[in-house]
């Protein structure tokens, strides 16, 4: 039983770091400089692919991992670009093994990962990037502690899952990424930082369990994540912030259920490889969507997206007809 909580705070606080030191804590603090952030990415991705490599046990490469991860974050926010690397080499290495633990966790397991993953990234935000550095120190601590606690290859009862493509997958997170990127950088619009703290909390939650409740086919989920996106998109240029603060995380709670299970069947060299491109180039080429301010075009990508996933619907069918 401990053990199975210990899983659980592995995961949600992982999450959380990734969330407020990785993807916005650093890349804030050094203006949203792409030639100053560009370690962190480029070790993300050789610990992705390093991590397949290392022949030790899942258990003693996230040990190992978080105690980089640990010593880099004493240095937090002030990183040279050695340290940046360091970091991007922890976190990239630990994404693919997290995968490889969410195998062994059952369904509330996971449901209450992510509802606290979410609770903790949502309510520290409004920390400003500068003052983080006990957050980064603390959650590498309670991930570090956590870890020990956890039975290596414990098996669970697996959980249901899909067999999305990499593309659609990829896609997601990168219209997520240029959307979140924009959002948080938008002064007029910035739903963490304007009062619906408690809105985008409940609805993560509600999002959360929405992706293990609701029954759709792959097909149906697929249409329902872009259209989701569709209106979070239409109520960021209508400037509509309280309904963008119902919507906008109810989808990416959904849509991040629906990758999950769309990969953890997959093998753990496959998994490392889908994490370079769902990870870091996805997230990255968002967060050159919005330093460019190209946002604006991005709905033109997932209108192509639903296009396609209807065309490939209407081939399955016509398939199944010829076979009756």
């Amino acid at each position: 039983m401990f053990s199975k909580i210990a899983l659980s705070i592995f995961i949600s606080f992982e999450l959380s770091f990734y969330l407020l030191i990785a993807q916005t804590g650093i890349v804030e603090y050094l203006s949203s400089n792409i030639y100053a952030i560009s370690p962190i990415a480029i070790g993300g991705i050789i610990g992705s692919i390093l991590v397949y490599f290392i022949k030790l046990s899942s258990k003693n490469k996230i040990v190992l991992l978080l105690l980089l991860q640990f010593s880099v974050s004493l240095a937090y926010p002030d990183f040279s670009k050695v340290l940046l690397f360091l970091l991007g080499l922890s976190v990239g290495g630990l994404a693919p093994l997290i995968i490889e633990k969410i195998k062994e966790s059952s369904t509330l397991q996971l449901a209450f990962a992510l509802a606290l993953s979410y609770t903790l990234g949502t309510a520290l935000f409004i920390i400003e990037p500068s003052d983080r550095q006990f957050i980064a120190i603390i959650f590498s601590l309670v991930c570090l502690i956590s870890v020990l606690f956890i039975k290596d290859n414990e098996k669970m009862k697996s959980l249901p899952s899909y067999s999305y493509s990499l593309y659609s997958m990829t896609l997601w997170v990168f219209i997520d990424s240029a959307l979140f990127e924009t959002l948080s950088r938008d002064a007029s619009i910035s739903i963490w930082r304007d009062g619906f703290t408690l809105e985008i909390i409940v609805f993560h939650i509600v999002g959360v369990l929405a992706a293990f409740t609701f029954k759709f086919e792959k097909f149906e989920n697929e249409i329902f994540v872009i259209l989701l996106f569709a209106l979070s998109y239409l109520l960021f240029f209508l400037q509509e912030a309280a309904l963008l603060g119902i919507v906008y995380p109810f989808v990416i709670s959904y849509y991040n259920v629906a990758i999950l299970r769309g990969i953890i069947k997959k093998d753990f060299r496959t998994i490392c490889i889908y994490m370079i491109f769902i990870g870091w180039i996805a997230s990255g080429l968002g967060l050159l969507v919005a330093l460019e301010n190209l946002i604006l075009y991005v709905p033109i990508i997932f209108l192509i997206s639903l296009l396609k996933v209807l065309s490939s619907y209407n081939i399955s069918i016509k398939e199944k007809k010829c076979i009756n």
